[in-house]
Parts: C-alpha cells; sequence; structure tokens
C-alpha cells in the first residue's frame, strides 16, 4: 500500500487464475482467521489467486483500532483490489466484510464478478445497537461491549458508527447483477436469519442464493461450514 492518508496494511496474495478471491473479515477480526486461511489453502490446491488482508487498525497493518471508520476499511478493500489484484474478483465477505463487499461491488462494478456473504451484516449500525447503546455512542464517543471471542471488550466508537450510517445500503434495491450466495446460520446470535433473507430480495442479480445452516453460529467456522464455504466459492465461480 502507498496512500500516505491510510496506514500501510498486511496482505497474503497467492497468484494463479482468475477471477481472484478475495476475502474481506469481520469487525475487529484479521486475515488469520480460520475461513480466511480455509479458503487459502483451498486456493492454492486449486490454483486459484487469492487475497487476504487486514484493514487499517487490525491484525498486522499499522494504525490504530479506534481511528478507523466502515469508509475507510471499505477504501482499504478498494486499494487493495486496486494495487494487488489484476483482473476479475470473487469478494467473500463475513459479517461487516459482507458489508464492505456490497459498498466495493457498488464502486467498482467492473471487477467485482461475484459475491458470497458469510452471516453478511449490512447496515448493523442501524439495528445491532439499542436506543441506548447509541445514546452512549453519540454521548460519549465510545462504546464497549463484552467480547464473546476474546478477553479483551469490544470497542466501537462515533466515528465508526456515523460512518456505518452514513453507508447504509438496505432501504432499496442493491444494484448487483453477479452471482451471490449468502451463508447464514439459524442460531446466529448477531445476526438474525431473516434479515439475510431480506438481503436476498433486495440484491437485484436473479442468481441470489441463501444457504440456510439451522444449527449453525455466526462464525460459520466448523469443518462442515468451511466445505460448505467453499462449495459456495466454487458455485459463484462456475456461474
Amino acid at each position: 500500500m502507498s496512500d500516505p492518508a491510510r496506514p500501510r496494511l498486511a496482505y497474503h496474495f497467492t497468484d494463479g487464475a482468475r477471477p481472484a478471491v478475495v476475502f474481506l473479515p469481520g469487525y475487529a477480526s484479521d486475515m488469520n482467521g480460520t475461513k480466511a486461511l480455509a479458503l487459502e489453502a483451498w486456493a492454492k490446491a486449486a490454483g486459484r489467486a487469492f487475497l487476504r488482508f487486514d484493514y487499517g487498525g487490525c491484525g498486522q497493518s499499522e494504525g490504530a483500532f479506534a481511528d478507523q471508520t466502515l469508509a475507510d476499511w471499505r477504501d482499504d478493500a478498494i486499494a487493495m483490489i486496486d494495487t494487488v489484484v489484476a483482473g476479475p474478483v470473487v469478494l467473500v465477505g463475513s459479517s461487516m466484510g459482507g458489508w464492505i463487499a456490497l459498498l466495493v461491488a457498488r464502486d467498482r462494478p467492473d471487477r467485482v464478478d461475484a459475491l458470497v456473504g458469510i452471516a453478511p451484516a449490512p447496515d448493523f449500525t442501524d439495528w445491532g445497537f439499542t436506543t441506548e447503546e447509541k445514546l452512549a455512542l453519540l454521548s460519549d464517543g465510545r462504546l464497549e461491549r463484552a467480547n464473546p471471542y476474546g478477553s479483551e471488550p469490544t470497542l466501537y466508537t462515533r466515528a465508526f458508527w456515523s460512518s456505518g450510517e452514513a453507508n447504509r445500503l438496505m432501504f432499496g434495491q442493491i444494484a448487483f447483477d453477479g452471482p451471490v450466495r449468502l451463508l447464514q446460520g439459524q442460531a446466529d446470535a448477531d445476526v438474525p436469519w431473516n434479515r439475510t433473507v431480506e438481503l436476498a430480495r433486495l440484491i437485484r442479480s436473479a442468481d441470489v442464493q441463501t444457504w440456510l445452516v439451522k444449527d449453525g453460529d455466526h462464525r460459520l467456522s466448523r469443518d462442515t461450514h468451511l466445505v460448505l464455504l467453499i462449495r459456495a466459492v466454487e458455485d459463484v465461480i462456475a456461474a
């Protein structure tokens, strides 16, 4: 990354056949998660180009997490596609990464061939916070929640929340016409599965499938879920 306005980003790129698969992590996550590494292993075995990276302020990338916004991370994803990957891409977005994938597809329609969402969470700054939490963000500028996946609390800032509100998508048709596969656990405590069904309805493409996993949680990272994820990626590439 050479943009002086953004932190330098850490990434791993495996060259191979196009379209390249690009993994977009969720909020406060990084490129070393189970799903990203499983997809990388699949891509190497299949000879498929694959990119995983850390947003600014996350993982191995430079920058302070508290300084980042949703728009910043969208711009990071666009910059990585513009500077690291040539040709068409398939975006695989986990949770917040699904929101970013939709924003990138909107802003780079000539580059994005297909989308795969894993418990995608567009607009979660709207529906994912209580009224009391929103008021706390506005008055205090920050909010901490207990983190079910680690010992440190998860931080949200007023700047991130405001950026999310400015980039909401689920108020009308979402203009994307490529194949889309949405994987959603019905036991997901973070993203209600009916929101993903509604997202599928809003995406303009006729080739949209929602794959519900009855006992699936938010992470969808068990071995059986990873098999399903790889199948979804193969499915949109072949479409």
